[in-house]
């Protein structure tokens, strides 16, 4: 009777230090895309995430602290997106990840904001940053600081003349399309076509026969993942031969995946791509292949990358208030050197939007071949 008292003491206590480690964690939500349109780069951001968290408290968490995460499914859908975030406030985390499209975090971040949360988001429409929203952060490139390298690349290095556009008809393409639009009468290229999509079209013949029947020059891309696979084919099917250029959604792993030899021949800007030729990227593919049985695309970079954008934002405020996180962050730059797990160096801006160095690749092989690594824009 003795030895079963000491034992279910011992078990109490043990208890009781498991109770107290969790009160003391550093809590975060995860609000991505796991189910929906947005699988793809939801459940990659979401990877992302997971593994930097797990090397952070392996490695004794925050501040001494360990990271407790929550995960929530926005399913690809703004309101749900938003009523994740109303549950993670009411749950009293320190800082938000996700949505990583542009439509729901831009429903969603008034409730973070008011809440005084930092949120990390994977959106890269313009007006995500423009709404005066001092806890929002990036993790990717707003449209207009990565529109200006596709536009040069159009116009300096393909010569084109003449460009017809095709774009998916919602929060992210359309901030795109009009951002690159900008870009290239800027550049005095001519916008021949102008070919809007909808989010999940099957077929993409109409859009393909129209941008063949502009004979422009190149063709710029812009759409998700999926919808980017389903218009490869369709170029590959109708035997389009021009240039093929877009940004990081026309040539990440899945959409290579799905649109197969389609996508050999794709060129364009990325932000982040795990064949960029830099030892800690290279050092991330390994371990989240290894991981996850499946090559990270630029949303899972993405994901790692902001996981560990909080913990160096921690530790330079020593603080886990959501101001004090936020102060840390706006106007300032963090180096790679110092915190391993940013991957590159990078900057931000009083407004949330990123910098730091991006890539030039074209597909070959079903690969991602980095032709040229840009710099900052605005280096400091």
């Amino acid at each position: 009777m003795k030895k079963s008292f000491t034992r279910l003491a011992a078990l109490s206590a043990a208890a009781l230090v498991s109770t107290a480690t969790m009160a003391q964690a550093i809590k975060v939500a995860q609000i991505v895309e796991l189910s929906g349109g947005g699988t793809t780069a939801g459940t990659m951001y979401r990877n992302g995430v997971k593994l930097a968290l797990a090397e952070i408290n392996a490695a004794g968490g925050i501040m001494g602290r360990q990271v407790a995460i929550s995960e929530m499914d926005t399913q690809s859908q703004p309101a749900i997106a938003k009523a994740m975030t109303m549950k993670a406030i009411d749950e009293g985390v320190t800082a938000i990840f996700g949505p990583v499209f542009s439509g729901s975090i831009l429903v969603s971040q008034a409730d973070s904001q008011k809440a005084g949360i930092p949120n990390f988001t994977g959106g890269e429409a313009s007006n995500v940053t423009a709404q005066g929203n001092p806890f929002i952060f990036r993790s990717s490139f707003n449209q207009s600081m990565g529109m200006p390298k596709v536009a040069n690349y159009l116009a300096n290095d393909l010569k084109a003349k003449s460009v017809a556009v095709i774009f998916i008809n919602n929060d992210f393409g359309k901030g795109g399309r009009d951002a690159i639009l900008k870009e290239l009468g800027a550049r005095g290229v001519k916008v021949a076509a102008d070919i809007s999509t909808d989010p999940g079209q099957i077929d993409f013949s109409s859009a393909v026969l129209r941008a063949k029947q502009a004979n422009a020059d190149a063709l710029f891309a812009y759409l998700n993942e999926e919808e980017s696979a389903r218009l490869l084919r369709e170029l590959r099917k109708q035997g389009y031969d021009k240039p093929l250029v877009g940004e990081t959604t026309l040539m990440g792993a899945k959409v290579i995946e799905l649109a197969g030899a389609a996508a050999n021949g794709v060129r364009g800007h990325v932000g982040l791509t795990v064949d960029a030729p830099t030892a800690s990227i290279r050092e991330f593919a390994g371990k989240f292949e290894k991981e996850y049985k499946s090559k990270s695309d630029h949303n899972g970079l993405k994901g790692y990358f902001s996981a560990y954008m909080l913990k160096a934002a921690i530790e330079k405020a020593k603080s886990t208030e959501g101001k004090a996180i936020a102060a840390a962050m706006k106007n300032s730059c963090f180096t790679a050197k110092q915190h391993p797990g940013l991957l590159l160096d990078v900057c931000y801006d009083d407004k949330g939007d990123i910098d730091r160095e991006s890539f030039l690749v074209e597909v070959k092989s079903g690969k991602q071949e980095v032709v040229a690594t840009l710099p900052m824009l605005n280096k400091r």
